[in-house]
């Protein structure tokens, strides 16, 4: 229970931190999908640990082995099962857990409502978990982009209280590529990656914004009342490790303006089709797709894991301090850009699936 998401287009991961391996079953891909596997690697390249200097330094190759649903390279409609084994694990940076509880780290809670925990790196609860929602994730950007060239493009916003202002719209994959903390102004990018190696020098993280846009959305996509749209893209994303915030279009921000300044005035089209003179809806209105680019925010809290002495209690309630342990990012942000990728296409791919089956027919 609780490892699996989606309705047509679902997956359900599995693996510890410092287990075995970790991975994904995908099921509902339809058959005779293309797939480039090289891909497919590449999203889980940027997706992996000790790729510059300001992520962690554990060592994984994070090399994706798939085991079934595939023949050449053509999906068979079956489930599709991809791991990656764990090479660079050392349970022993984490014999600490055993002795105190880490300040907002799963611990506490997993302890309570389990009884039993993973003791070495937050089993479960470990960003290591997504490396089967960006393998699967990969999967769902091929499908959206034969489907309808939907392209699903993220990039870091905002690093502690350094903030790029971009368009959406102009924003390309080899801006935000081009630097090691995944901002498309190489100047703001500059700045973000000197305030995160100043923050680590203290002993200490930080967190920030992932904004992210999505290019030739089908029209349509989400159901009323509890499936719309962004409660399903809010529920994905929601769900990576560290979130704590959520926004669409205005955002927060559109609660500071007048109906008259916030709604998004139709204009004609040749074609008939559906276009705003404004886009304060971030493509979702009523919870379905409207053809505008969709756009949304993503707040990420600081690393848990610190090195600072920090007050907390033993499994016992008694008080205790502890000093963090471990290979941990300093920020999570630059590895976070994939995995919200992964989980804004994971979501269009089931809502697609789910127009088609429902509209298809008349």
């Amino acid at each position: 229970m609780g490892s699996s998401f989606g309705d047509l287009f679902r997956i359900s991961t599995f693996g510890e931190s410092h287990g075995g391996a970790v991975g994904v079953v995908l099921e509902g891909c339809p058959p005779r999908l293309e797939l480039d596997l090289e891909q497919i690697q590449a999203e889980l390249n940027r997706r992996k640990p000790g790729q510059s200097k300001i992520t962690t330094p554990r060592k994984e190759a994070d090399q994706v082995e798939i085991l079934s649903g595939l023949v050449e390279n053509q999906t068979l409609g079956t489930p599709i099962a991809m791991v990656v084994r764990n090479k660079d694990h050392k349970p022993l940076d984490y014999k600490e857990m055993q002795a105190a509880f880490r300040p907002s780290h799963a611990d506490a809670t997993y302890q309570v409502k389990y009884g039993i925990q993973a003791r070495s790196g937050g089993g479960r609860a470990s960003a290591r978990e997504t490396v089967g929602r960006v393998a699967a994730g990969a999967i769902a950007k091929q499908l959206l982009a034969k489907a309808n060239d939907t392209q699903v493009l993220a990039w870091v916003k905002r690093i502690h209280n350094i903030e790029v202002d971009v368009s959406p719209e102009h924003v390309t994959f080899d801006s935000i590529e081009s630097n090691i903390v995944r901002c498309p102004d190489q100047h703001v990018a500059q700045l973000m990656v000197d305030r995160i190696e100043a923050i680590s020098r203290e002993g200490d993280s930080c967190g920030g914004v992932i904004e992210c846009v999505v290019r030739n959305s089908p029209v349509g996509l989400g159901m009323p009342v509890f499936d719309k749209l962004e409660a399903d893209l809010a529920k994905a994303l929601m769900s990576l490790p560290a979130t704590k915030g959520f926004e669409v279009g205005s955002g927060f921000e559109g609660s500071f303006l007048k109906g008259s300044e916030h709604n998004d005035a139709f204009v004609p089209t040749q074609d008939g089709r559906l276009k705003t003179a404004t886009n304060n809806s971030g493509g979702i209105q009523g919870g379905i797709s409207n053809g505008e680019l969709i756009v949304l925010r993503v707040a990420f809290k600081p690393t848990a894991t610190i090195r600072k002495d920090q007050q907390t209690i033993d499994p016992q309630g008694n008080a205790t301090t502890l000093t963090g342990k471990g290979r941990h990012d300093p920020c999570v942000l630059p590895r976070a850009v994939p995995m919200v990728e992964a989980m804004v296409a994971l979501v269009l791919a089931d809502h697609l699936l789910r127009q088609q089956g429902q509209c298809s027919l008349w």
